[in-house]
């Protein structure tokens, strides 16, 4: 695909980009091969982490500006765009307290000497990555591998090709040698070449579960580590004993934040059915309730689909599950307008047997489906192909906490959406992936957990 800028509000082409060729391609891994072998890599910390602490500095300097950039890229309402640029900040800020603390060799008890485990970078490392969180998905790569020493090519999505520019831009002014984060428009074909090649050690992948399964397997080919974060169809439980204006309402933010393109987004919507009439006509009213238009408009509340190819994608998988039996409570159809709109849309009596039960919808539609206890919530819960967040709504915490203990997920909150945090991992388990990012664990995806052992005989 070209890689494009095209505002989804109207759909009007704003530049195109020119794709990096095969001699390009070589020296962004010849400059990155040389980093990891020079001191600035496998050197003391500290030299790495001023950079990311003016990293987020200049984030947090220009939150309007990046937020302009990402909510005209690919159509995230300006005030959510606002606060990805200032997530982004906290991260970098993380890890640059928090690196050298997280990197630091541990002691281990032993009867063979003094024994301790040290971090050490592995080398070059390819990340593909998603539009859908234009900046928040590079600087979860970028942050933990600039500090560990890693340096990163980068593949990011074709229609976001602004967002990358301006993403590496502020990483050089930060202060980033030539090859610790390099931004590549290239093809599928040289994302293979490059995971193939002998200078690259890793990939990280956040993306479709059909992308996940490629790249995974030309990593795999060549013995390379992996992460993937990939699809999500994660429940928003709602107790009988929950405080249900709340469920409604937050269960409605869940559902339709960045469009309802949200990975971690709350799709299937399992009720209780001592609350679920009640739950469904709360949540109805509000998702009649937003004001779709301009996401650059403070007024608005829902955006455009990332593009037209989305857009299409949603019509044709909502008309199918209502042809395979789900009825159409609410939305459905696509507005009568240049730019990519999707009505808020609620779809019921889902069977096992519609393939709209096993899918992820990545706009704004939600699933409703009806349980009468605690074991058909797990069941249902557990009864997908995807295994990354959830939430569940109760006034009773320690049957929530068991809930959540028996739901086969990487993530579950309690009385609150799907969320992420710097400080929090961030991860799946099932077609939703492996590996975590953020927090301590995320640092080590890609480090050396190099023994060391002083022998006592």
């Amino acid at each position: 695909m070209p890689y494009q800028t095209v505002n989804p509000f109207n759909n009007q082409l704003i530049k195109e980009y020119t794709p990096h060729n095969d001699d390009q391609l070589e020296l962004a891994l010849a400059q990155a091969d040389a980093l990891y072998h020079s001191d600035w890599a496998k050197g003391e910390i500290n030299q790495r982490l001023p950079v990311l602490h003016k990293l987020a500095d200049l984030m947090e300097s220009r939150v309007e500006e990046l937020a302009n950039i990402a909510s005209v890229e690919m159509g995230k309402l300006i005030e959510q765009s606002r606060g990805e640029v200032k997530l982004c900040a906290q991260i970098a800020r993380y890890y640059a307290n928090n690196a050298q603390k997280f990197l630091a060799p541990v002691s281990y008890e032993s009867s063979l000497g003094e024994a301790w485990v040290e971090h050490h970078p592995i080398g070059v490392l390819m990340a593909v990555e998603p539009w859908n969180f234009p900046f928040y998905q590079l600087m979860r790569v970028l942050a933990p591998n600039l500090a560990a020493g890693n340096p990163v090519v980068v593949k990011h999505a074709s229609i976001v090709p602004h967002c990358a520019e301006a993403f590496e831009k502020l990483v050089h002014e930060a202060g980033a040698p030539k090859g610790a984060y390099t931004n590549l428009y290239i093809s599928q074909d040289q994302v293979a070449s490059i995971i193939a090649d002998v200078r690259v050690q890793g990939v990280a992948l956040t993306g479709s579960e059909k992308a996940g399964s490629i790249v995974a397997a030309q990593a795999a080919k060549k013995l390379k580590k992996a992460t993937l974060e990939l699809g999500g169809n994660d429940v928003f439980v709602v107790l009988d004993d929950c405080d249900l204006e709340k469920a409604a309402k937050v269960g409605a933010q869940a559902r339709l934040n960045n469009a309802g393109q949200v990975c971690t987004a709350a799709k299937r919507f399992i009720v209780q059915e001592k609350v679920a009439k009640a739950f469904l006509q709360q949540l109805t009213e509000h998702f009649k309730n937003v004001k779709m238009g301009d996401p650059l408009d403070e007024t608005t509340t829902l955006g455009p689909l990332s593009s037209k190819s989305a857009l299409e994608g949603l019509i044709e998988q909502v008309n199918d599950a209502v042809k395979q039996g789900a009825k159409l409570h609410l939305g459905g159809k696509a507005l009568q307008h240049e730019g990519n709109f999707f009505e808020p849309t609620i779809l019921t009596h889902i069977s096992r047997d519609n393939p709209a039960y096993f899918t992820e919808f990545f706009g704004p539609v939600a699933q409703v489906y009806v349980v009468r206890d605690d074991e058909e919530i797990v069941k249902l819960a557990n009864d997908s192909h995807y295994g990354l967040g959830g939430a569940i709504f109760s006034t009773d915490i320690e049957r929530a906490k068991k809930l959540a203990s028996r739901i086969e997920t990487g993530m579950v909150y309690i009385n609150s959406l799907t969320d992420t945090a710097p400080e929090l991992p961030f991860g799946g388990v099932k077609r939703s992936g492996f590996g975590r990012e953020l927090s301590d664990l995320g640092i080590k995806e890609f480090v050396n957990q190099k023994l060391v052992v002083v022998s006592n005989s």
